[in-house]
């Protein structure tokens, strides 16, 4: 590991290793035995890159950054924390890599984003579903209203 401060290369040892994300990672601080300075590291496995196939039948690799992205612009000034927000990704992920091989229709996507949003914050839910659905009128609104649980 190269040092942030110093750049010495493979002189850091561990000082202490946690498990994050349900053990699918682990963050480890480590200190320069050059410069004594102290950084953070994290390891992970590296997952099989899962491909988005676009409504015009383009590919694109999965981006949970744009997904987190769209989440947030959803949530924007609603009472979902960005610890939620976060957890709420990291499941979308984990259920896209459980369901599909290589590759995800982007409608798929969405559906499932938009099931899961509801779960979470029903503004955002409406917010989000009027955008990816792509809604044209008042009524497409209102029937998307109607149909939320008081």
């Amino acid at each position: 590991m190269r040092c942030p401060y110093c750049a010495t290369l493979d002189r850091d040892h561990v000082l202490d290793s946690r498990p994050i994300r349900d053990g699918a990672a682990i963050r480890r601080r480590r200190e320069c035995e050059a410069c004594q300075g102290r950084f953070t590291t994290f390891e992970e496995v590296e997952e099989l890159r899962l491909l988005v196939i676009k409504s015009n039948g383009a590919r694109e690799p999965f981006q949970p950054n744009k997904l987190r992205r769209a989440i947030e612009l959803a949530c924007k000034k609603r009472p979902v924390t960005d610890e939620a927000i976060s957890l709420f990704v990291e499941e979308i992920e984990r259920v896209v890599y459980k369901q599909a091989e290589r590759e995800v229709a982007s409608r798929a996507l969405g559906e499932l984003v938009v099931e899961k949003l509801r779960q979470l914050d029903t503004v955002a839910y409406v917010r989000f579903a009027s955008v990816y659905r792509q809604f044209e009128d008042a009524q497409e609104f209102r029937d998307l209203i109607e149909r939320l649980p008081e």
